[in-house]
């Protein structure tokens, strides 16, 4: 998926350039550490160019945080509405690790530089994961009703799902080792998996 194309500009237009060198630059040097220098630089175009496209270097780091929780949000949508049933929750962690894998400087964006500008935090707080929780709560309401998931709050189901969402997404670099094989992201996803579905207390034992 381009997160950055623009219906009306061509997917190598100096804006998208300067978007994506900033996807690579925060990520590995942080917001702080990267100079609007570095990116004009580093998208090969002159810096009163960014100028004309961004008012300043925190409207960038805006820019790519939020496409790319718009990013999340799709996938999630796309992960729902493809799920072969109610229990194949493992399928969803296991492509959440390589898909997390393949995009990971635009998740480190995404997930760390939003601690660090309130601004940012409360944007994709309010355009994002709110309805990121929204979706996810629907679809568990759904499950619930047809009796394939036991009654209780769904919107609390659906923030234990998206958070496990999100850890899937960065075991590689957290809960696993880097360049983890496909075996281990499988026998990881398919843990997450059996957790949420089934818990971890044997039945019959409270």
């Amino acid at each position: 998926m381009q997160v950055f194309n623009r219906a009306s500009q061509p997917a190598d237009s100096s804006r998208d350039r300067i978007l994506q060198a900033a996807q690579r630059l925060f990520a590995r040097q942080g917001f702080d550490g990267t100079t609007t220098r570095d990116l004009a630089q580093a998208a090969g175009v002159a810096e009163g160019t960014l100028f004309r496209h961004f008012s300043n270097k925190k409207a960038i780091l805006v820019e790519v945080a939020t496409q790319g929780w718009v990013e999340i949000l799709t996938d999630l949508l796309t992960e729902l509405s493809e799920m072969g049933s109610y229990k194949a929750v493992a399928q969803v962690m296991q492509r959440r690790m390589w898909n997390f894998q393949k995009n990971a400087d635009l998740m480190r964006v995404c997930f760390m530089e939003a601690q660090f500008h309130p601004d940012l935090r409360d944007r994709v707080q309010s355009e994002v994961i709110a309805k990121m929780t929204d979706v996810a709560e629907a679809f568990f309401q759904t499950a619930m009703e047809r009796g394939i998931y036991r009654p209780m709050n769904p919107r609390l189901v659906a923030q234990v799902f998206l958070g496990m969402f999100a850890i899937s997404g960065f075991s590689h670099n957290t809960l696993m080792e880097p360049n983890a094989s496909p075996q281990q992201m499988k026998e990881m996803a398919e843990g997450l998996a059996d957790i949420f579905l089934n818990g971890v207390l044997v039945k019959g034992h409270g």
